[in-house]
């Protein structure tokens, strides 16, 4: 029995969990995937009409928000940083434009974010508080969009870039070898691309619904958020593997 608990213990995957959960990120993005499932169960046994146990999912779902929030705090000074690198790095222009855009955008929603935590001690006025979310929801809607314009004008680019290798001819061994190490490069870039793509293209519609663009159920939202969170998760998984 020892051994086996042992094994369980000291294997590679328990080591790599608690390294990813010794991180931040890792932490909110777990959060975040209780949270939303939180969310849809919520939805799921109140439509089936179990009014009390959808109510502890709900109250799950509200502490885990405010948890994250905890742990967003001052993060948004990291956007702000970002914002500025993006305006003095080189590159494409659409894609500086976009990126500052998106920066921006989750500038000004983990800023409102962390000032409508401030809503929980101090007595704002019910409008007040809802123009603040409203607002924090507009400038995350705002910074995914800018997200999936900058994901479509890179994907553009570097598809360009592959055709142009491809189209290239190469006589030395050398030369090829270098031209499929940067084919090769182009595909991961490309594939991390892909992902990112999908997380904002399901992320998207959560502030959507918020601001009213959108019509969702809070159980389609919760499968979305779940989703997503999951596959930011698996992400921290692989960088910390590396």
């Amino acid at each position: 029995m020892a051994s086996i608990a042992s094994q369980v213990v000291l294997h590679p995957a328990t080591s790599h969990s608690l390294k990813v959960l010794g991180t931040t990120l890792g932490r909110d993005k777990l959060y975040r995937a209780v949270q939303y499932f939180a969310r849809f169960f919520a939805w799921f046994l109140l439509s089936r009409g179990y009014k009390i146990q959808a109510a502890r999912w709900d109250a799950l779902k509200a502490h885990l928000a405010l948890g994250r929030k905890l742990l967003r705090v001052g993060k948004f000074m990291e956007n702000a940083q970002a914002v500025l690198r993006a305006m003095n790095a080189p590159g494409e222009t659409g894609e500086r434009i976009a990126t500052i855009g998106r920066q921006i955008g989750y500038f000004g929603y983990l800023a409102l974010d962390q000032l409508s935590w401030a809503i929980k001690f101090y007595n704002f006025m019910p409008s007040t508080a809802a123009k603040i979310n409203k607002r924090a929801m507009q400038f995350w809607f705002a910074g995914i969009v800018f997200s999936l314009a900058h994901g479509l004008l890179k994907a553009g680019r570097l598809s360009n870039e592959v055709k142009k290798l491809q189209s290239q001819s190469w006589t030395e061994k050398s030369a090829e070898a270098e031209r499929d190490l940067k084919l090769h490069n182009l595909q991961v870039a490309r594939d991390v691309l892909r992902y990112q793509f999908i997380i904002d293209i399901l992320d998207v519609w959560i502030p959507a619904t918020n601001i009213g663009l959108v019509n969702f159920n809070e159980g389609v939202l919760g499968i979305f958020g779940f989703i997503t969170s999951m596959m930011a998760l698996r992400q921290q998984w692989n960088v910390l593997q590396k």
